[in-house]
């Protein structure tokens, strides 16, 4: 799996994917190839004979040759607010056409501005003016701890960039964390933390916004040929009290599982710190059957406590989706209201 391909190798969501209902609000130019094509989820393609009346047609936002001084830029509306730890410039199959250098900087907004309100904002620096290479994965980490809404992608002077992936953590606005709430779901600050095998796609796709439109929208491994069966693990949004649950097999016909089960653990307070450790697992749904193509849904019984669960698989299969409905708990609702207060520029 190319690593700008969506979530980050190490389970960091990519914040700005369309996928996550990122967007791209403005470009000063976009002659060439379609600034949208930025964030699309998947991989970018390369068609050596496809030509347009302006030329040849990239899976990628590209500018005209600049013939004057300045430099292009676009922004992006991250889908989900959050920390960002790392931003990839994907330059695939941009070879003679790429930029030689890029910058990236990070603004905080409330509510939804207008590309005009965006520019009076203060734009603060994420990635310093930074050498990027053509047809490759440019990577460069972010070391400002703050919460941003949006990210400016500089190009110096001119070219082409197929993708921009903003790996990082979502940072949920708690005002919308109240009720019954998805725990898993990435947009709510869900992460998997994880899984025994993503050979054809990534587990994080189980916790993404939707419904699943083809297979590859979910989360599948290869065959297993030995004793066992594959597994997911996903750090919840936060502690809270776990309802029901859906586990959907949308698309997967002769390659779903047999069974599921899922287990359930309380980590650390803050919603279960990534430290390695292997929390004592308890059962909350045993091995149940499940159907192809299907969304299945269970109610739990005694509406566990709990910061993580772990989706077995048996022996394994893909699934589409997973869904954990319930409530935080009034502790872990006011520590993510503090750690939003934190991450405020």
């Amino acid at each position: 799996m190319r690593e700008s391909d969506g979530a980050g190798l190490d389970g960091l969501a990519d914040l700005a994917s369309r996928a996550a209902g990122g967007s791209v609000v403005f470009a000063n130019d976009e002659f060439f190839a379609e600034k949208e094509n930025l964030i699309s989820p998947g991989p970018p393609v390369f068609a050596a004979g496809e030509f347009g009346h302006k030329g040849k047609v990239y899976d990628g936002w590209e500018t005209r040759r600049r013939r004057d001084a300045g430099h292009d830029f676009a922004i992006v509306r991250l889908g989900c607010p959050g920390v960002i730890h790392r931003v990839v410039v994907d330059t695939a199959f941009f070879r003679g056409n790429y930029p030689p250098e890029i910058s990236v900087d990070g603004a905080c907004a409330d509510g939804y501005p207008s590309p005009a309100e965006l520019a009076e904002l203060r734009w603060h620096p994420l990635v310093a003016k930074a050498p990027a290479t053509g047809d490759a994965v440019n990577q460069y980490p972010v070391a400002d701890r703050r919460r941003w809404t949006h990210v400016r992608l500089s190009i110096y002077p001119d070219g082409g960039v197929a993708r921009l992936r903003v790996h990082g953590e979502v940072v949920p606005d708690p005002a919308f964390l109240t009720g019954t709430i998805d725990l898993a779901a990435m947009e709510n600050g869900g992460r998997v933390t994880d899984c025994s095998d993503s050979f054809y796609s990534s587990p994080a796709n189980l916790i993404m916004p939707g419904l699943p439109r083809v297979m590859s929208d979910g989360w599948e491994n290869a065959r297993r040929r030995g004793p066992g069966n594959d597994y997911v693990v996903v750090r919840l949004a936060a502690a809270g009290k776990l309802r029901q649950v859906e586990i959907n097999t949308s698309y997967f016909v002769g390659n779903a599982p047999g069974w599921i089960e899922l287990s359930a653990a309380s980590g650390a307070d803050d919603g279960g710190a990534d430290d390695g450790r292997d929390p004592p697992w308890r059962e909350i749904l045993p091995r149940t059957r499940v159907q192809p193509d299907t969304r299945h849904r269970f109610m739990l019984e005694h509406a566990p406590e709990a910061t993580h669960v772990r989706l077995g698989v048996l022996p394994d299969g893909g699934l589409a989706r997973l869904r954990v409905l319930g409530e935080l708990t009034a502790d872990a609702r006011a520590a993510l209201a503090q750690r939003w207060l934190d991450t405020t520029p």
